[in-house]
C-alpha cells in the first residue's frame, strides 16, 4: 500500500477494518481545496444512487437519514477540529494541508473517509469496519458503486478551480 497508511492516525485505524481502499489522484490545490471540492460534488446520479441506497438500507431493516447537502461548501468552511461535521462525517482528527480523517457510524458499520495531501496528489482512503450481519452484506453490495463514486468525487475535486467553480 502507499505511504498513506504510514501516518500513525490511519495505522490504528486500518488495524481490524474489514476493508481499506485507497483512491490516489493529482492535483495542485489545498487540502482545503479539495476537500471543498470532494464533498460538495452532488451531480444528479449520486443523489439517484442515495435515493436507491435508502431503498436497499430499509430491505435490509436499518434507516437512513437525507442526504446532507454540501453543495457550495468553500474551502475556509472546512474544518479540522474533531467533532465538527463534514457533509454526513463527522472530524475525527486532522492537520492542515497535511490530512484529514473523519467517520460516520451507523448501525451496521463504521466508515472513515481520510485524506491525505502530497505535493502534487491526495491519497482518498476508506476505512469500513463491520458491526452487525447486515454490515457485510451492505457493503458487498454497494461496493462497485462505492469505488465509482469515491473516484468521480476525487477527479471532480482537482477539476475545480480556487474559486469553487467546475472548470
Amino acid at each position: 500500500m502507499s505511504r498513506t497508511v504510514e501516518l500513525p492516525q490511519l495505522r490504528a485505524l486500518t488495524q481490524g477494518a474489514d476493508h481499506v481502499d485507497v483512491k490516489t489522484v493529482r492535483g495542485d490545490l489545498t487540502l482545503g481545496e479539495f476537500l471543498a471540492g470532494l464533498v460538495g460534488w452532488e451531480p444528479g446520479w449520486i443523489r439517484f444512487l442515495y435515493r436507491v441506497r435508502g431503498v436497499f438500507v430499509r430491505l435490509l431493516g436499518m434507516r437512513q437519514k437525507d442526504m446532507p447537502s454540501a453543495a457550495g461548501i468553500r474551502p475556509e468552511d472546512i474544518s479540522f477540529t474533531p467533532g465538527d461535521k463534514l457533509a454526513f462525517f463527522t472530524v475525527v482528527e486532522g492537520e492542515e494541508d497535511r490530512y484529514l480523517v473523519a467517520g460516520a457510524t451507523e448501525s451496521h458499520l463504521t466508515a472513515y473517509l481520510a485524506v491525505v495531501a502530497e505535493p502534487g496528489r491526495f491519497h482518498v482512503v476508506t476505512i469500513v469496519k463491520y458491526h452487525r450481519w447486515t454490515g457485510p452484506v451492505y457493503f458487498n453490495v454497494i461496493r462497485p458503486f462505492h469505488h465509482l463514486v469515491v473516484l468521480s468525487m476525487a477527479r471532480a475535486a482537482v477539476g475545480r478551480s480556487r474559486d469553487g467553480r467546475n472548470r
